[in-house]
Parts: C-alpha cells; sequence; structure tokens
C-alpha cells in the first residue's frame, strides 16, 4: 500500500530514521485529480530531548491532520522546521499543483505561508474530523477516514485545464535536468513569462522562479548526502548557478549549512 521513497525536500536523511518514520499512500481514483499522495509521520523520541527536522517545502498545499493543529497549510516559502519531542503522529494530504482549484476560488498564492481552517474552505469542522481522522486507528484506517471526508466532495468537482497547465509546469521545473532559468522553464511550458507568472500565482501559489530555484536545492541537497556527489564546483554548474559562490549563499542561507558542510554531515560513519 506505502511506498518508502524519503522526498529530496528531507533533509538529514542519514539520521532521519533516528527522529521519524515516514509512509506514503495512494490516494484512490475520485481523488487523484487533485491529491497526488497521502503520507503519514510518526514519531517515538521516548524520553530523548525534543529535536528539529527541517523541510524545504515543496510547491504542495497540504491538508494535515495532527493533534491540535489540524489544517491546511499553504506553500511555505522558506525552510520549514518541525520540532519532534515524545510521541505522536500526523496524516497529510498533499495537493497537486492547482489541485486546490474546486475549493478555493482565489488564486492560491493567498494562501501562501498561511494555515487555514478546514471549514474555510472545505466547510470542513477542523476539530470534528481531527477526531474522525486521529482516532480512526492504525494506517489504513487513518487514510480511509481521511479520503472518506474528502471524496463526496471530490466527486463534484471537475478538473481545471490551467490547473493541469501548471501542473505540467511544474513537473518540468522537478525533471532532472529540467529548466534552471524561468525563461526556460517558460520557453517549456510553452507560455510567455508574464503568463507563467501568472498561471503560478492562481495555481501554484509561488513564483517559478522560487519553483526553479528550490528544485535545484532540493536536488544539490539530495546529491550532496549521495555517495558519489561531484564536486562542489561541478554541481554548482549544473544546476545552473552562476557559480560556487552564488550555489554555496543560497544553499546555506535555506539550509542552515554550507554545502560543504552538510554533505561532511551526511558522510557514511566507519
Amino acid at each position: 500500500m506505502e511506498k518508502s521513497d524519503t522526498p529530496k525536500g528531507i533533509l538529514d536523511p542519514r539520521s532521519m530514521a533516528q527522529r521519524f518514520d515516514l509512509r506514503r499512500f495512494p490516494v484512490p481514483p475520485v481523488l487523484a485529480p487533485f491529491v497526488e499522495y497521502l503520507w503519514r509521520v510518526a514519531w517515538d523520541l521516548g524520553d530523548r530531548p525534543a529535536q528539529v527536522q527541517r523541510v524545504l517545502p515543496y510547491p504542495n498545499v497540504h491538508l494535515v491532520f495532527e493533534a491540535g493543529t489540524t489544517a491546511l497549510h499553504g506553500v511555505v516559502r522558506g525552510p520549514f522546521d518541525k520540532t519532534l519531542a515524545g510521541r505522536g503522529r500526523a496524516l497529510g494530504l498533499r495537493f497537486r499543483p492547482g489541485g486546490l482549484h474546486p475549493w478555493h476560488a482565489g488564486p492560491v498564492a493567498a494562501l501562501t505561508g498561511r494555515v487555514v481552517a478546514l471549514d474555510a474552505v472545505f466547510g470542513i469542522d477542523s476539530a470534528a474530523a481531527e477526531r474522525q481522522v486521529l482516532g480512526a486507528g492504525d494506517d489504513a484506517a487513518m487514510v480511509a477516514a481521511a479520503v472518506a471526508l474528502l471524496a463526496p466532495r471530490a466527486a463534484e468537482a471537475r478538473p481545471n485545464p490551467r490547473a493541469g497547465l501548471a501542473e505540467r509546469a511544474v513537473a518540468r521545473a522537478a525533471a532532472d535536468a529540467g529548466p534552471v532559468s524561468v525563461a526556460a522553464l517558460a520557453a517549456a511550458a510553452g507560455l510567455p513569462e508574464r503568463g507563467l507568472q501568472r498561471l503560478f500565482r492562481d495555481h501554484v501559489g509561488v513564483p517559478p522562479k522560487w519553483v526553479v530555484q528550490r528544485f535545484r536545492l532540493q536536488e544539490a541537497a539530495a546529491l550532496l548526502a549521495a555517495p558519489a556527489c561531484p564536486e562542489l564546483a561541478v554541481l554548482a554548474q549544473q544546476l545552473g548557478f552562476f557559480d560556487q559562490a552564488h550555489f554555496t549563499r543560497a544553499f546555506t542561507a535555506l539550509v542552515g549549512r554550507s554545502p560543504h558542510e552538510y554533505r561532511r554531515s551526511q558522510a557514511p560513519a566507519f
């Protein structure tokens, strides 16, 4: 049922398993036009001190069920730090770029950086939904409960062609060796740059430049954690940065460590 692949945006994969367990679940056909997948995070640190997990978020809106904080989360522009303490779990739905359009009439950019109650978008009571999902039992039961909440609403919705265009543009930006500039992404999407900007404002929530750079830096973090990472100057060139110094500044600002420090932290311990 679940997939075990870890998104590139999760930093410090070498220590991740010591902090939490992440699983992904497919969505039923009725939700597939709007939701990419469901995910579940669980942690049990026992008596160990609280730990912070940093994530470089993707350009996606998430509906998250977590004790006391169930809500819709707009795209997070900066890094996202999650403090893990004691024992807990959360279940989320990751919407496709543009996938929220049946329930949110305005530009998705209006939700960026915000946490919104479920009743404001879906007409669902957040507290009742939280009890229904988190109280369902095991992973399969929680997934079924979350799907049951949205499936009737999704069955009445229709995909938006413009949202589909936005999703395809984001997929091009995310591809290996994908566009490394807004101009290149606009050309790949078959749109003028201003048209691409409007499309992303309405259906993605962040500008094309943000999306291009975020995927480049996620790819950088993944490569720096791999055993056979290229030299930093080569990596910077591959990812479209002006030079190694430009790459180092951008990576350090978002990750909190330089590429060299991050690569060293992910090296196997012997």
